[in-house]
């Protein structure tokens, strides 16, 4: 197996940050993750916003999905600027397929766009 691309390789870093329960509490910490324009189409079907996911995330009083693991991931390089990845999380028994992209943005790399979606075991799913 080759090893990843710089790119791939910094969006999968920022990726495993973004799964982590600190950064996850950290509005400052996820500004520096979020690109300006981010969006999110999350599990429940919501389109979700830079500023509400980062207010949603960081508020104690909501509900909080648990630790979330993940699996599966890989990532192509579509240009000099965009990255994406796609993998599965399972947090307290729901497993998400996921895809992101990610774009460099005066000189980061941001997470531009993420979306969920639930799954259950398939014994004819791909791979």
């Amino acid at each position: 197996m080759t090893e990843p691309s710089p790119a791939v390789a910094a969006a999968v870093e920022g990726e495993l940050r973004l799964l982590d329960p600190v950064v996850r509490a950290s509005p400052e910490v996820l500004a520096t993750l979020l690109h300006p324009e981010f969006r999110e189409i999350g599990t429940s079907g919501r389109l979700w916003e830079r500023d509400t996911i980062i207010a949603m995330l960081t508020d104690p009083g909501a509900p909080q999905p648990g630790p979330l693991t993940a699996s599966r991931m890989r990532g192509d390089q579509l240009a000099s600027d965009l990255v994406h990845l796609t993998f599965d999380t399972e947090s307290k028994g729901l497993r998400s397929h996921r895809s992101s992209l990610w774009r460099l943005t005066e000189g980061r790399w941001l997470l531009y766009f993420h979306q969920a979606t639930p799954f259950i075991d398939d014994p004819f799913a791909e791979i």
